[in-house]
């Protein structure tokens, strides 16, 4: 199978990321990783995952686990597989090696961004029904991400602030009830106040609906703040573990190259 082919897969099957993604019954092997050791009921187990477009491995080798209530963060350099890795786990691309989820595991997923036109005549509400949320569904959603005036279901979404269209898709992918967030780079393309009232999103998601989230970012300030653990990818692991244990300078090294500038902006 060449890249286009692959491509094609993914398009085929993105209209499989409107739901949530409802696992089938299966059963959890016992994790190898150390991480897993710590107690704590797996939610996710990865075991030797490969994931190739051709002859080019984009995922090689990788495994990994995720407990209940954990957040992940994925850091890697562009190309280096993470929104590939989601993809993986949310069963729309081929792999090779195990991808295991807990019974009955509920996982949504929000996207990097969405490029709306300006004159696209799609209302927030309409948004949400795509999604086949009701009124009060979508409501409860939007409140949950700090948009609590009605009026705002009304706005057409390509008239919306890049903030305002970061929070709506967070409130997106809460429909369903999910157990598991996928986040890809939550906060791309915004500024650095936007980012900060993500980070704080993301707090309070997690604290109230005691999810597990798989976060992709370049900001290691979000992973220092909100991340349990930190996995460093460049196709292969280059590092797993705490954040503080993970992103030292020889980690960094490892996974950005060298001359890499660590900059931390305290939360």
């Amino acid at each position: 199978m060449d890249f286009q082919d692959n491509q094609n897969l993914i398009d085929n099957k993105e209209e499989k990321l409107l739901e949530p993604v409802v696992i089938a019954p299966q059963t959890i092997i016992a994790p190898r990783h150390p991480m897993s050791g710590k107690g704590g009921e797996l939610i996710l187990e990865v075991k030797n995952l490969t994931v190739s477009f051709g002859e080019e491995k984009v995922v090689d080798n990788l495994s990994f686990s995720l407990k209940k209530g954990e957040n992940v963060a994925i850091m890697g350099p562009n190309g280096a597989g993470k929104t590939v890795l989601l993809k993986a786990l949310l069963d729309i691309l081929p792999y090779r090696g195990e991808i295991k989820w807990s019974e009955g595991v509920k996982i949504s997923y929000v996207p990097q961004k969405i490029l709306p036109e300006k004159n696209l005549p799609l209302s927030v509400e309409e948004f949400f029904k795509m999604k086949k949320a009701g009124r009060e569904q979508a409501k409860e959603a939007l409140a949950s991400v700090g948009i609590t005036d009605e009026r705002f279901l009304k706005k057409m979404i390509g008239t919306i602030s890049s903030g305002q269209l970061q929070r709506v898709l967070v409130a997106w992918g809460l429909i369903g009830n999910p157990n598991v967030l996928l986040f890809d780079e939550p906060t791309a393309g915004i500024d650095i106040g936007g980012e900060e009232t993500i980070f704080n999103l993301l707090n309070k998601i997690e604290k109230e609906r005691n999810l597990s989230i798989i976060l992709v970012t370049h900001d290691m300030s979000v992973v220092y703040g909100f991340a349990d653990s930190v996995l460093c990818l460049n196709k292969k692991l280059i590092c797993y573990g705490s954040p503080s244990e993970a992103l030292g300078s020889e980690g960094l090294k490892k996974l950005y190259g060298e001359g890499v500038t660590f900059y931390k902006h305290e939360h």
